[in-house]
């Protein structure tokens, strides 16, 4: 098993690239090098330099291998449609730029599901006619990002969006082939929307091309579940623990991940608040140590 480390800005705070709590682009980069991180992600397009040259020059100065990015836009939201193409492409751009290999999609939060947020008996579903058109916005970016540009293209269920939850995800699967869309597999988004990521991970290890580790804290997220609260609101005050801490069994994520032969990057990401009590520098080297204890050597 090759299974390569890496680490994304969301892990300092950086959810959106105009932010102005964010740290500066090389100082993430310094960090993530300085804990023993081998990759890095690319953040929200804006936040890294689009001008291939100076990344290129930031991450061969601290021998960092770009790993992928992520699309996290309102793909339910027929009118953000040529925001989300934009921001679509500009990512693509960026990552065939350095060799990346990941494209991630992901619904942002809606703020219709917002407050059903790991309550999936209550969250609002969407007709069919919108279901219908989501998807075909999804399978519009996944084909442009693995036939114009060359990248692995994963799904990636998250919190507060209109694929939150196991159904959602798996019925998304069904609907857009494989050849163009698989799956990155966010461990504490799994835990948050209240199913089993390794049980999950059994059932489609085929169709996995990229994880994303996290760890929730299960009194936090009790609180937040009970109290309806904002995502970034529970972020901030800790939902996402440092990994081993929470309800996550990572020995039988990594066992998950020998027994079908994956291979590639996997990583950490700890959404956190971007000027929040913790320091993001000590929880990824607390992160890198953990993952290594547990086998997770390169």
């Amino acid at each position: 098993m090759s299974i390569q480390i890496g680490n994304a800005p969301c892990s300092w705070g950086v959810e959106f690239a105009n932010d102005p709590r964010n740290p500066p682009w090389t100082q993430v980069l310094d960090e993530a090098a300085e804990a023993g991180y081998q990759g890095i992600e690319l953040g929200p397009i804006g936040f890294m330099p689009e001008d291939p040259g100076e990344l290129s020059e930031g991450l061969e100065a601290r021998n960092l291998t770009l790993v992928g990015g992520v699309v996290f836009q309102p793909f339910h939201d027929s009118e953000k449609w040529n925001q989300v193409l934009d921001a679509s492409r500009r990512t693509c751009k960026s990552l065939r730029s350095h060799g990346a290999k990941h494209l991630v999609l992901i619904d942002s939060i809606s703020p219709r599901r917002a407050p059903t947020a790991g309550r999936p008996e209550e969250a609002e579903q969407m007709d069919a006619a919108a279901w219908s058109a989501m998807v075909e916005r999804v399978r519009a970016v996944a084909k442009m990002g693995a036939e114009e540009y060359g990248l692995t293209v994963g799904m990636h269920a998250h919190t507060g969006g209109y694929c939150e939850f196991e159904p959602e995800l798996e019925r998304m699967l069904t609907e857009i082939d494989e050849a163009i869309l698989k799956i990155c597999l966010d461990t504490g988004h799994c835990a948050y929307a209240g199913f089993d990521p390794v049980a999950f991970m059994a059932r489609n290890s085929s169709r996995i091309s990229y994880m994303h580790f996290k760890d929730i804290e299960p009194n936090r997220k009790k609180e937040a579940v009970a109290n309806r609260a904002d995502f970034y609101e529970a972020c901030a005050n800790g939902i996402f623990c440092n990994l081993g801490d929470g309800s996550v069994d990572f020995r039988a994520v990594r066992k998950a991940l020998v027994d079908f032969g994956y291979e590639g990057w996997c990583t950490v990401e700890q959404d956190c608040d971007p000027q929040g009590a913790t320091s993001p520098a000590v929880d990824a080297r607390a992160n890198r140590d953990y993952l290594s204890s547990i086998g997770f050597t390169s």
